[in-house]
């Protein structure tokens, strides 16, 4: 620990702590705009100067270490005087009106520097230099005029999200922020994420949905979980009069640190599926309106006829209080042949299983992708399915971690691999095998296996030398590996101990764990099934689930919007959005998040536990709301849960 005064106050920090860091810890404001917390100090706008002891020029204090026995200024005429300078410099520089605009309030944060440091007018004249509008991006757009090359997106788009695609060309007060070397923004390589936009403190990347629709200061946030994948990053989505504006990472989460992906930002705000808005009851060949009661009494009289022979899915995405109570419904009073998700957890069900036999957990955590300096991809694509995971080790490559590929066909990081190994269809368990040998310096092993799977014994050798020279490799597989059964499990655990590798596996949608913890897994048999239900959270059905389900002799839908499914249903039942209802998710490394309501539907639209409640009670099926956290507690999981 190091002790340095700032104003008179005396302040004791880490060594390595910036002045501007120790200043914001102790509650010193000093202002900035091109740094941010979640990024390295860059030191570009130098608005952040303060006077040290000694020195000769003042020094941006985002950049400075703070020494022992450091004395530092961070108000007084000589700065508040070369902070206005500053200023004056940027606006002069580009297109910003900020004396006309209306007080943001929080939404631009050049103009409340502006307020901040007293300025009333623009002491230098501006270039009054026309610069263009990108407006190709279908989710936000570009305005070069109000940029004040602060390069937050750049950095962000490389350090946050490891994708790169933005930077600058030219030099100075010409430089022009580009994408992928000069083309439009909807022609580049973005991959919509959306962190430029959030990171932009002025309005030069701004939110298609929600420009001029409300300022910082007229929205409401609340906290919510995005139900995309099983990563459940944490969201705020941004509400004014029951409309959402925006949604936002949340920059303090431990979970996602802020960044999210195109899914969980921008896809909710471009809904234009159409919803349910009252249950549906089939009468003559045709869905008709019906009361709640009329349509709860037609489900419920039929799942009590038919008892066994119905057939219940629920949707991985429903909250673990909906899942719970629909196990209890479904599995435990109905006995129903088959009770399972919509996307048939079979495979995250093996994990648990192989946990089972075990008789403990055996995987790491998603914050060992942060520190990890070796990744082996075991036959998964990160990158696609679970994209927020896929940035944490994107963004690790060009600080010099490796990269080892085990994939049957092409990877969006094939390029940045270090040892690639592609083989043979149906040949992933003799990978492991070779890789387990590689380790071992088992060459006759590692040649059999070369032989076996088509991929070359130096190339094996090559990634377990990668595997051999790290400190904290991670191995990460997924659906395409688990699916195989619990034996492959098995040898990637024991691929892992051999490697000393730590184990992190993705797990389908939001809350595919906690269905595969309660046993909602089994596969999906519909011979001799007279009834079948079906809880969908937001998603779209799949084709295959729609097929599947064409000839169901009674369908019920319970779901958000409609679809090919729902009008195939025998009754309709009208349920929220996951952003309409509160819920608790457990995401693929064990963590139970909770998410709030942030929007109100009407009154013939209920939350998917309240229709399950009802169901319930027009059963007479007694079940219990309060256990469901008690009964994940007590069940063997792959990775230790922190409920």
């Amino acid at each position: 620990m190091i002790t340095l005064t700032i104003d008179g106050k005396k302040i004791e920090v880490t060594e390595g702590t910036t002045v501007l860091r120790a200043a914001q810890a102790n509650g010193l404001n000093i202002p900035t705009l091109c740094d941010h917390p979640n990024l390295t100090p860059y030191g570009g706008c130098r608005l952040c100067l303060v006077e040290v002891e000694g020195a000769r020029t003042l020094q941006p204090s985002c950049t400075l270490p703070a020494t022992n026995n450091m004395v530092v200024f961070t108000d007084n005429e000589r700065i508040r005087s070369a902070r206005k300078f500053v200023l004056t410099m940027i606006f002069s520089e580009r297109n910003h009106f900020c004396p006309f605009c209306q007080v943001s309030g929080g939404d631009c944060e050049l103009q409340n520097a502006a307020y901040e440091q007293e300025m009333t007018h623009w002491p230098i004249q501006p270039a009054w230099t026309t610069y263009p509008v990108d407006a190709s991006h279908p989710y936000f757009v570009l305005d070069h005029n109000r940029c004040i090359l602060c390069r937050r997106c750049v950095r962000a788009c490389g350090e946050l999200a490891g994708n790169f695609t933005l930077g600058f060309e030219e030099r100075g007060a010409k430089s022009f922020l580009v994408a992928d070397l000069g083309v439009p923004l909807g022609e580049s390589s973005c991959i919509s994420c959306g962190t430029c936009v959030q990171i932009c403190p002025t309005g030069a990347l701004i939110d298609r949905s929600s420009a001029y629709r409300g300022r910082e200061t007229q929205v409401e946030r609340h906290p919510s979980i995005c139900t995309g994948c099983s990563v459940g990053c944490t969201l705020d989505v941004l509400v004014r009069d029951n409309n959402m504006m925006r949604i936002e990472g949340d920059w303090t989460s431990e979970l996602n640190g802020g960044v999210i992906c195109k899914t969980g930002r921008f896809l909710p705000t471009v809904e234009d599926r159409t919803r349910i808005v009252t249950p549906l009851v089939r009468r003559d060949g045709k869905l008709v309106a019906a009361t709640w009661e009329q349509a709860l009494d037609a489900v419920a009289a039929e799942m009590k006829a038919q008892g066994s022979k119905v057939a219940a899915l629920a949707s991985p995405r429903l909250s673990a209080e909906s899942l719970h109570a629909f196990k209890q419904i479904f599995k435990d009073h109905l006995a129903a042949s088959t009770v399972t998700t919509t996307d048939e957890c079979a495979a995250t069900a093996n994990l648990v299983k192989t946990a089972a036999a075990l008789g403990h957990a055996f995987e790491g955590k998603l914050e060992d992708l942060h520190t990890a300096d070796c990744f082996l991809l075991l036959d998964e694509d990160i990158v696609a399915d679970h994209e927020v995971a896929g940035f944490f080790i994107k963004r690790s490559l060009p600080l010099g971690a490796s990269l080892v590929l085990v994939n049957e066909g092409a990877h969006p990081l094939d390029l940045n691999a270090d040892a690639n190994l592609k083989f043979k269809k149906g040949t992933l368990a003799a990978v492991i095998q070779g890789l387990r040998a590689a380790l071992a310096q088992n060459h006759t092993a590692v040649s059999d296996a070369a032989a076996q799977t088509g991929i070359a014994a130096d190339t094996f050798l090559q990634a377990a030398q990668k595997l051999s020279e790290a400190e904290k490799p991670v191995i990460v597989f997924g659906k395409n590996l688990v699916s195989q059964g619990e034996a492959l499990v098995q040898a990637v655990i024991e691929l892992a101990e051999a490697a000393h590798a730590s184990l992190l596996s993705t797990k389908g949608q939001a809350n595919s764990l906690t269905a595969a913890l309660f046993g909602l897994s089994a596969p999906l048999n519909l011979q001799d099934i007279k009834a079948v239900y079906v809880a969908l959270g937001d998603e779209e059905p799949s084709r295959k689930l729609t097929q599947q389900l064409e000839k169901a002799p009674f369908l019920v839908v319970q779901a958000a919007y409609t679809s090919q499914l729902s009008g195939m249903a025998h009754v309709v039942l009208p349920a929220q959005t996951a952003f309409e209802q509160a819920g608790s998710y457990l995401n693929l490394d064990g963590r139970l998040q909770k998410s709030e309501a942030a929007l109100q539907c009407t009154e013939d639209v209920r939350a998917n536990l309240e229709i399950l409640q009802a169901l319930a009670a027009h059963l007479g099926a007694a079940i219990n709301l309060n256990s469901w956290s008690a009964e994940l507690n007590t069940a063997a999981s792959p990775v230790a849960l922190v409920l």
